[in-house]
């Protein structure tokens, strides 16, 4: 009797593989790539990511452009030839001494800035966080220059730093001559510790959220060690709001960089004799006042530049990546 092998039926697609209504791996994976595990997050987040490519990245791109280019304003809708120039608007700008004097300026200011803002915030926030009588008043009083218009502070500083100033009668023959903010070695220092006063009721608050998640746990670990306070500080609090001292170190950078208004209002723009000009104070005389806002752009660019090397620094050495 002889057997007939009956062959397997043939299915049309390899064993294993999916069907024609299941969705390939391949494209689901990447479609995941692209939109993360939670596309609806990207689309909530999209009005504000419109918002930075607009406000922020095409214009620093932009400004970028112009800073090849023999760039200078024209009529609106006007077409004129704004040719490639290379480096020459950066050779221009870097030849001036007017450039070079307004980085030592700024300079001058984050070296005073920086380092006092983040040391009596960080003081200041402590001591707060410790208050229990009058913390709301306490709170709200270190905040309100914050929240204060530049416009109407700088008449009570010019009073308090004049030549026959509060400041100086206080001082009597140790008072400098000339006075602060015509002094030009005095002029950088005394606008560093006007803004350190105006912003700091903005770190004091970072700090406060900051000190919210120190593990009270710590604190009395090291008082049973027989730390003191000033050592329990060192060694629980300081470790504990590193994550925000890197953010005020960065915010602080950022905001010093861009020094504009102050120098503006209580020098009188820049002076005196150019002791005060900032960056960007600069940027506005070369690009609005003078006409040039090729060179103003180049300033600008190496301005980004630089402050983003000193962020750099500030989370390698501050132990921003570990936090």
């Amino acid at each position: 009797m002889s057997t007939q092998s009956v062959a397997p039926a043939r299915t049309g697609a390899p064993s294993g593989a999916p069907g024609r209504g299941a969705r390939r791996p391949g494209r689901r994976t990447g479609r995941r790539r692209i939109l993360g595990k939670n596309p609806i997050g990207l689309l909530l987040s999209a009005p504000y990511l419109v918002f930075v490519l607009a406000v922020f990245a095409y214009p620093l791109v932009f400004a970028v452009w112009m800073s090849f280019h023999d760039y200078f304003f024209a009529a609106p809708g006007a077409q004129v030839d704004r040719p490639f120039v290379g480096f020459d608007n950066y050779v221009q700008a870097f030849t001036d001494p007017a450039v070079w004097r307004s980085f030592g300026n700024v300079g001058i200011f984050l070296l005073i800035n920086v380092p006092l803002t983040v040391v009596l915030s960080l003081l200041l926030a402590t001591a707060l966080n410790k208050v229990v009588r009058f913390r709301t008043f306490l709170r709200v009083s270190y905040y309100v220059p914050y929240v204060t218009a530049s416009v109407a502070v700088v008449g009570v500083w010019l009073f308090l730093f004049s030549g026959s100033g509060l400041v100086n009668q206080l001082l009597g023959p140790l008072a400098p001559d000339p006075s602060w903010l015509i002094n030009p070695s005095w002029a950088m220092p005394t606008i560093a510790l006007f803004v350190t006063w105006k912003q700091l009721g903005f770190y004091i608050l970072l700090y406060l959220a900051a000190l919210q998640n120190v593990p009270q746990e710590l604190y009395e670990s090291a008082a049973t060690d027989g730390a003191g306070k000033v050592r329990s500080f060192f060694s629980v609090t300081v470790p504990g709001v590193r994550p925000a001292t890197v953010l005020v170190l960065l915010l602080s950078t950022v905001i010093g960089a861009n020094l504009f208004t102050e120098p503006y209002l209580l020098t009188g723009g820049g002076g005196p004799n150019g002791a005060s000009t900032s960056p960007v104070f600069l940027m506005y005389q070369k690009g609005i006042e003078q006409g040039t806002p090729d060179v103003a752009a180049a300033i600008g660019v190496v301005l980004v530049l630089v402050v983003l090397a000193i962020a750099w620094l500030q989370r390698k050495f501050a132990g921003g990546d570990e936090s």
